[in-house]
């Protein structure tokens, strides 16, 4: 009962075929793709794969690259393709959200990935989620499992590109990170890693007053490693987190 788990962010698909559908379960194949090809994955990634039993994703893109993915699916497989939709609670987590619909499906899934993850090592804790890709979110999450807020915040890149067409000259080359930067390049750099990480830090501030508790930090997403030496609190960094999210997502569905 092979479980195809897609992951479509706003750059980049990722994509793992497990063996079934659940927590802990092995990955028999996995890739990833820009966007702006995602429409030859059926004659290449995708061409030699066992026929999956059924998919789950999340997808924060436009519709065209969402249906994009749908039409191969249903070229290769004749596999419907589901899609995570938040809503006012699944698999353990609450969606405390204004509009619970409105929240990015990629932050729902990584919550419920982080929170199973978190109780599979120890006792209930609040957690502070992020995610480090062309946007940054910082999600908080008490110990009963219910979301209270996040942070959205651009990404270096974002970052970058901002001042770059807003501050005249400023047509520099990335940087390093730096204490006390002493050229552009690293000004840039640093101004921008210390935002991300001050954003985080303010963030398991905020929650551990709110909870009374030292909150458990998950990190993931493409540009995470990148983050990961400027962080200044005990951190655990996941690259599958969405994909963990998926497996307790499909297994709950099903029952399991």
């Amino acid at each position: 009962m092979a479980f195809l788990a897609i992951d479509v962010g706003n750059t980049r698909l990722k994509w793992a075929l497990f063996d079934r559908a659940g927590p802990g379960a092995a990955a028999r194949a996995h890739g990833v793709e820009f966007l702006d090809h995602i429409d030859k994955l059926a004659d290449t990634q995708w061409a030699a794969l066992p026929p999956p039993a059924h998919m789950l994703g999340c997808c924060v893109a436009a519709h065209p690259v969402r249906r994009s993915v749908e039409e191969q699916m249903e070229e290769l497989w004749a596999v419907p393709a589901h899609w995570v939709v938040p809503n006012a609670g699944e698999a353990g987590l609450t969606n405390g959200y204004d509009h619970p619909s409105r929240l990015g499906a990629d932050r729902w899934v990584a919550m419920i990935g982080a929170r199973h993850r978190m109780l599979a090592s120890g006792p209930p804790r609040p957690l502070v989620v992020v995610m480090v890709g062309t946007a940054v979110t910082v999600e908080a999450v008490d110990q009963h499992g219910r979301f209270l807020g996040g942070l959205i915040l651009p990404g270096h890149g974002i970052m970058l590109r901002a001042l770059m067409s807003g501050t005249a000259g400023l047509h520099v080359p990335t940087g390093e990170v730096r204490e006390f930067p002493t050229n552009t390049s690293d000004a840039l750099t640093s101004g921008g890693t210390f935002a991300i990480a001050g954003a985080i830090e303010r963030m398991v501030r905020h929650l551990r007053e709110r909870c009374g508790m030292e909150p458990a930090c998950y990190m993931t997403g493409g540009a995470g490693w990148k983050m990961a030496p400027h962080i200044p609190v005990p951190f655990e960094l996941v690259e599958t987190l969405i994909f963990d999210g998926l497996l307790v997502i499909a297994a709950s569905r099903r029952g399991g």
